[in-house]
């Protein structure tokens, strides 16, 4: 049960910020005071692909067994994700000065999802009649 909420929440943080990041990359880069040039607008939407991506992976697992043996390779993909992302918003958020509302919500989210992703992979699931 554990694994279908956070393999649902996860998908819709994911497709979200997909989505976001695909139609609006120039005013996010205006908003976080980045260049919209060429080349991040490209990087946002190439973020895009990948964030909508792993969405809609984490969106069609969540019915499936996840955890120990069972579906490994997502687990450990999320994990990563999740887990480097995490290290890498704590290691610079308390140096952001602007705009620090915004990477202190992603990286709770991210070691949220971080720990969650750790429980998954190192538990084996429980089977239960549908």
């Amino acid at each position: 049960m554990i694994t279908k909420i956070v393999m649902t929440s996860s998908a819709l943080f994911l497709a979200i910020t997909g989505i976001l990041l695909s139609f609006l990359p120039n005013e996010i880069a205006d908003y976080l005071n980045i260049e919209p040039n060429i080349i991040t607008i490209l990087f946002l939407k190439i973020m895009s692909a990948f964030y909508m991506g792993f969405g809609i992976l984490n969106w069609m697992g969540r019915g499936t067994l996840i955890g120990g043996i069972y579906n490994k390779p997502i687990a450990i993909g999320n994990l990563m994700h999740f887990g480097v992302g995490a290290i890498a918003l704590v290691k610079v958020v308390s140096h952001i000065q602007e705009h620090s509302e915004i990477f202190i919500s992603l990286t709770i989210m991210y070691v949220l999802f971080a720990i969650l992703f750790t429980y998954i992979f190192r538990t084996n699931p429980i089977k239960t009649e549908k």
